[in-house]
């Protein structure tokens, strides 16, 4: 039980590069080639920049006990990502419009849209932001990632012994 799965520090920075890689990626895929964010889109930015924190957090400091309480946290933002990548998809995307849906209004409450408009401005509806990469709804990828999270989360509470 070496393996890097079984210690906290490098599956929670391991976490923390694929969360903000997934960030990065969404922003080549809406500047490079023009597939626009939709507010679920953007909410779901936030969630992995916000997993990716806590991770990033996790993976400095050496307290087991802190490194489950930030890996609690994380498991339950990366829930969240998974309802809003469900609901982004089966409810979302079948709507005109994304005005005033929930992801709309956490977005505007935290006044992201107007604090980093690169990032966080939607850009799209939620109907024309359903495409798909790869054959694979885009939704769907951010699924995969908030469970592929979900699940690395669960193991650092398993493994962090206090």
């Amino acid at each position: 039980m070496d393996g890097w799965l079984y210690r906290p520090a490098p599956l929670l920075g391991a976490m923390a590069v694929v969360c903000f890689g997934a960030v990065g990626l969404a922003l080549v895929s809406q500047y490079r080639f023009d597939m626009q964010p939709c507010p679920w889109c953007t909410l779901q930015r936030l969630i992995f920049l916000l997993i990716g924190l806590l991770a990033l957090l996790g993976t400095l400091l050496r307290s087991n006990g802190i490194r489950r309480v930030l890996a609690a946290g994380g498991l339950l933002l990366a829930l969240c990502g998974m309802a809003s990548a469900i609901w982004q998809h089966f409810v979302a995307a079948a709507s005109a419009s994304c005005n005033l849906t929930l992801a709309d209004r956490i977005m505007q409450d935290l006044r992201l849209y107007d604090l980093l408009p690169e990032v966080f401005a939607p850009m799209a509806s939620c109907a024309d932001a359903a495409v798909n990469l790869l054959g694979v709804p885009y939704a769907f990828w951010s699924l995969g990632l908030f469970t592929l999270c979900a699940v690395a989360h669960l193991q650092v509470i398993r493994v962090a012994r206090i």
